[in-house]
């Protein structure tokens, strides 16, 4: 018996519904509506290989509208990868199976990127775009061309994160990057026209893109609309005119369909519709088997292109892109203690970028225009643009979110190792993305300047207060605030050597003195440690971050020449700190030690280490505008106010 186009396309719609429908919740109408255009992408464009997910020269696949999950976790099922099972989307969104609620990658292989905030699935395929054209600049065709394929709905391109996302593709000219736009007209409130009359293949047109338009239900329309979008020098936008929940009679083309289950008796209606006569999760014999068939197309190129990087001259360097040996800048700390100076951190940062960028070819840097702030562009770097993609520099423009989820996007193609820049306070506008770089465990390095009110004259809209803390909150984000050249070239070898995350490094727009004066390892690994310890009997523990760090010896030195011992502890890192072991923590934080937080930001959180009875000195409000001592001295972040109120709390006083 042949099996049609239609029954492929329906085994989709058929699984999806049934999915949703037995955990009941869930999200039918996309997969329903875009089931055609997904069958013609995965049968006949779409090059991968079920029996290797992680082939390099793959072309990538993003489910923007993560919210149809269904419709992915179907595909991967069809074509032979080994999960998910059908046992898997039985238990579709229920605890312990791969097929949660929207795409995660680190699930299930075939799932590039963990997507369901609307737009950042488009944006970080633009980064994939972006290390595709890259790589292929630097090792060719041979080894690098593949395409970036993304399935968006209304909401994606609504979201302020598409504008910027499409302003970067089209500036670059991403010709590997194709979007299928699934065009139903309708969001969870109802109807588009609700919310929304914008001309959007005007404003794709607008920057660069090809439009063209298809019949999302047309299986010969689809083709035509993707044969030209291939066919154009510039990233593409195709117009799929689709009916969400395509096959249920009584709530195809509704809002019924987007966010809930069909319903029994919508679901036997489907059945009938769709003319899909066989019980719910059973795909026939047939049906299957021509899905596998597709599945295995990807096999030859696969072999024919093993077979070419087997040959290649530079084989060795493409093996051994990001593998980053752990001792990556000792010689460059060595060079430091040998010559102390004294740097912003920002500065120590393009310092140790030198030398990284020599020794490492796949970082690819950048900054959201504030290049001459974050100091991100080193001498070996040039611009990656439209006419030089092998260039490992991007000028990202004023676009924070966007730079964010591409170097998501750069992260999880692999390859590269991407690090951009701006000031930590704008990293409100990146946040999303950050935690995004968080949940799926991308690579990814933020440079984050301008880290306190010591950026001074700005003022309040510039100056991050709860930023920090409320950073080192994001689970699996890694956030690093270094004290001087040495703690910030360790800081860079741990966010570098680290491939199952994302790092942040909060660094000082004002001069700080190199404080560290040796380093048999990497003390920043430890989180915190005493960089000088009492002299006289022990009572206080001075803990300090970045450029309060040199605060904190200052109010050591005062309590010394009063017979008080105080250690200062540096504590670039919270994350790391808290993965050592109970004894370390109570040597480094005693019991018996009145416990002080001097950091230039909220001072909630400390508590953790200083304990309820502990002094936390910080900034519990907006900043100011001014010179930068002048701010320490108007907050008290200097030793003159320090010190008396320690003693204060020693000798039973209220500080």
């Amino acid at each position: 018996m042949t099996v049609s186009f239609s029954d492929c396309a329906n085994a989709i719609r058929a699984l999806s519904m049934d999915a949703v429908e037995a955990a009941n919740s869930g999200h039918p109408g996309m997969p329903m509506g875009m089931a055609d255009v997904a069958t013609v992408l995965f049968q006949r464009y779409l090059k991968f290989d079920p029996a290797a997910p992680k082939w390099v020269d793959r072309d990538r696949f993003v489910l923007s509208a993560g919210h149809g999950s269904m419709l992915i976790y179907s595909l991967l099922h069809l074509t032979g990868y080994a999960r998910p099972t059908l046992d898997d989307i039985r238990r579709f969104r229920q605890v312990g199976s791969p097929c949660a609620g929207h795409p995660e990658n680190f699930e299930l292989a075939g799932v590039e990127a963990t997507t369901g905030p609307l737009g950042q699935g488009l944006a970080m395929a633009v980064g994939m775009a972006i290390a595709e054209r890259h790589l292929n600049g630097v090792f060719g065709d041979d080894l690098v061309d593949h395409r970036t394929w993304v399935i968006a709905g209304d909401g994606c391109l609504m979201e302020g994160i598409n504008h910027e996302a499409i302003g970067l593709a089209g500036h670059l000219k991403l010709d590997r990057l194709i979007v299928l736009w699934d065009d139903n007209k309708i969001t969870i409130d109802g109807s588009v026209s609700l919310s929304s009359s914008e001309d959007i293949p005007a404003r794709y047109a607008a920057t660069g893109w090809h439009v063209v338009e298809c019949d999302g239900h047309d299986e010969f329309d689809i083709v035509s609309a993707i044969e030209e979008a291939i066919s154009d020098d510039r990233p593409s936008l195709i117009r799929c005119r689709t009916i969400i929940g395509k096959g249920a009679p009584n709530k195809q083309g509704t809002s019924k369909v987007h966010g809930a289950a069909l319903g029994k008796d919508e679901v036997a209606a489907a059945r009938e519709t769709l003319g899909w006569h066989h019980p719910a999760f059973e795909i026939p014999g047939d049906i299957r088997e021509a899905w596998l068939a597709a599945g295995k197309r990807g096999a030859k190129p696969h072999a024919e292109w093993q077979a070419r990087l087997d040959a290649h001259p530079d084989r060795l360097g493409w093996n051994r892109r990001g593998e980053v040996p752990a001792d990556l800048l000792k010689p460059y700390v060595e060079q430091l203690l040998a010559n102390p100076q004294k740097v912003a951190t920002r500065k120590a940062s393009e310092m140790a970028l030198e030398e990284i960028n020599t020794l490492l070819p796949e970082t690819i840097g950048g900054s959201a225009d504030l290049t001459g702030s974050n100091n991100t562009l080193t001498k070996q770097l040039v611009a990656l643009t439209a006419g030089t993609y092998e260039g490992r520099y991007l000028y990202y423009g004023i676009r924070e979110f966007g730079m964010a989820a591409a170097m998501n996007g750069m992260a999880l193609h692999g390859g590269v190792i991407p690090y951009g820049g701006t000031f930590l306070v704008f990293s409100d506008y990146a946040r999303g993305a950050i935690r995004l770089s968080a949940l799926q465990q991308a690579r990814v390095v933020y440079v984050m300047t301008h880290d306190s009110i010591g950026l001074g004259e700005d003022g309040p809209t510039h100056q991050p207060i709860e930023h920090l803390m409320s950073l080192r909150m994001i689970p699996n984000l890694h956030v690093y605030r270094p004290c001087d050249t040495v703690e910030t070239a360790e800081c860079w070898e741990l966010a570098l050597s680290r491939s199952d995350g994302p790092a942040l490094l909060a660094l000082s727009r004002q001069n700080l003195p190199q404080l560290r004066t040796e380093a048999a390892e990497n003390r920043c690994a430890r989180g915190g440690y005493a960089l000088f310890e009492a002299e006289a009997p022990r009572k206080v523990v001075l803990i300090a971050t970045g450029s309060e760090v040199e605060v904190a010896v200052s109010v050591r030195a005062a309590l010394e020449a009063q017979g008080i011992g105080a250690d200062v502890v540096s504590m670039p890192s919270f994350e790391h700190f808290e993965t050592q072991d109970a004894q370390y923590k109570r040597d480094i934080l005693p019991h018996d030690a009145l416990k002080v937080s001097i950091e230039a930001g909220a001072t909630f959180g400390w508590e953790r280490y200083t304990g309820s009875d502990g002094l936390r000195f910080g900034v519990d409000v907006f900043g100011a505008s001014g010179p930068y001592l002048g701010l320490y001295e108007h907050y008290g972040l200097t030793a003159g106010n320090i010190v008396p109120r320690i003693i204060a709390r020693l000798n039973g006083e209220q500080a």
